[in-house]
């Protein structure tokens, strides 16, 4: 929450009297495909940047008349040293920081409310729709999939994936998360 939520809080609130005062400016928030989709493992991270997420449609449309506009992009998973230690990660597909960087600049120039990738939509619309027939699907990817030798605190081990979870990893190929 310190850094997910409060710290851009904190950012944009200290930025917004000057943009107001201009009558002009764009926040960008990056928020995650985990908002969208209800990741299971994250539920602290997703909550996260849910707050952000919730706090950004508000101020979008208390600021409306002010000539500042919002986006969110609910990034999906970015190939960065901070997931490098979770091995199973580099057989699921990922944005380059490159693809990355092109969602942020694509924000700040065309400035839509939100950027989010298919599978993120496609998330948020299963759980919309059918949200027991969601639960049921990521239950089944995170049983799945076990925790990584990372988040058991072990260095140097690579988990060990059943059939099915290879099989799933294949078809997600070209997928961004």
């Amino acid at each position: 929450m310190q850094l997910n939520y409060f710290g851009a809080l904190r950012i944009t609130m200290g930025l917004l009297p000057s943009m107001v005062a201009k009558r002009h400016g764009h926040v960008v928030n990056i928020s995650s495909i985990g908002v969208l989709t209800n990741a299971p493992r994250f539920s602290a991270y997703v909550a996260s940047k849910a707050a952000l997420d919730a706090w950004t449609k508000c101020a979008a449309s208390e600021y409306q008349d002010q000539g500042i506009t919002f986006t969110t992009i609910n990034m999906p998973l970015v190939r960065t040293p901070m997931i490098a230690p979770t091995k199973i990660y580099n057989n699921v597909p990922t944005l380059s920081p490159e693809e990355a960087a092109d969602l942020v600049a694509e924000a700040c120039v065309a400035k839509p409310v939100r950027i989010a990738t298919r599978l993120g939509i496609a998330g948020q619309v299963l759980h919309a729709l059918t949200p027991r027939v969601a639960q049921i699907a990521m239950n089944t990817s995170f049983r799945m999939f076990p925790d990584s030798s990372a988040a058991k605190g072990d260095k140097g081990g690579k988990p060990q994936l059943s059939a099915e979870a290879m099989a799933m990893q294949q078809m997600m190929r070209g997928i961004h998360f």
